[in-house]
């Protein structure tokens, strides 16, 4: 029963067989094979369009994981070179500040000098007054004492107040309580310069008769003992001058800028006297 069932089929594949040898031997078969592949044609190259988009597609995602990579070393690079170039900076204001320095020690050779790093800074207010100090990496180990003066290559900066073994607080001569014997360079008359609240400067007790003119510079006069002679304090800025009054002042902007204060120099061989009260 099974072998009937199968005749039919075995009939198809015969009469295939043979309509294809005679397709074959007349030449013809080259067309019957055109118009079956005619319609998968199509859907063969589209297949191969997707597998050339899937594979370009591939090695774009290849791309742009290498592209990432090398993305993160050029940031790693760039950011090395950015640390290197502030600290290359930082070297060369350094350098600069102490070839500046070394500068006004050889054009005052008279004093002994200690160099001193600005490791603090305080602006503070107490109930009775406005303190303008800062404290400096050097102290009795290193030579300093209470009273010394402070400079930069700019000018004058304060004086040493307090003093421990390490470091020292440095009383900037803008603070108020601040005092400082001055002339001016080019009239020669004398007053006294003391800080404002402001953080600026006043020159007080200039005599009357003296002309005084902006742009006048404004040094130490080493009266008092307490600071040495000619070091620069700032320049004149405004004159407040009434006939009624005995004295005539100046203000003063400091030549110093307190603000970027890095490295200052103690005058170590300098000794202030103290007046008896």
């Amino acid at each position: 029963m099974k072998r009937l069932q199968n005749r039919p089929l075995l009939l198809v594949l015969l009469l295939t067989t043979i309509v294809a040898l005679a397709l074959h031997e007349t030449g013809n078969m080259q067309a019957v094979e055109n118009l079956i592949l005619r319609p998968v044609t199509p859907i063969q190259d589209h297949l191969s369009s997707l597998a050339n988009d899937f594979g370009d597609l591939v090695q774009t995602f290849r791309d742009l994981r290498e592209l990432r990579r090398r993305n993160e070393e050029l940031q790693s690079l760039a950011d090395s070179l950015t640390i290197e170039n502030v600290r290359l900076k930082e070297l060369e204001s350094e350098n600069e500040t102490l070839r500046q320095l070394l500068q006004f020690t050889q054009a005052n050779p008279t004093y002994s000098y200690r160099a001193a790093e600005v490791v603090g800074r305080v602006i503070g207010r107490d109930p009775s007054n406005l303190l303008r100090y800062i404290i400096i990496d050097v102290g009795t180990s290193d030579g300093v004492t209470k009273g010394m003066p402070v400079v930069t290559d700019r000018g004058l900066v304060g004086r040493i107040v307090e003093v421990s073994s390490k470091s020292s607080k440095v009383l900037l001569i803008t603070d108020v309580s601040s005092s400082v014997n001055a002339i001016i360079q080019s009239s020669r008359a004398t007053g006294i310069v003391e800080g404002k609240v402001d953080g600026g400067l006043m020159m007080k007790y200039i005599p009357q008769p003296v002309t005084v003119n902006v742009g006048d510079i404004i040094l130490t006069s080493g009266l008092g003992a307490t600071f040495p002679k000619r070091l620069v304090i700032g320049q004149v800025t405004a004159v407040h001058k009434r006939d009624i009054e005995m004295f005539q002042q100046a203000e003063i902007k400091p030549t110093v800028d307190f603000d970027r204060l890095e490295i200052v120099l103690v005058i170590t061989n300098f000794e202030p006297i103290e007046m008896a009260q």
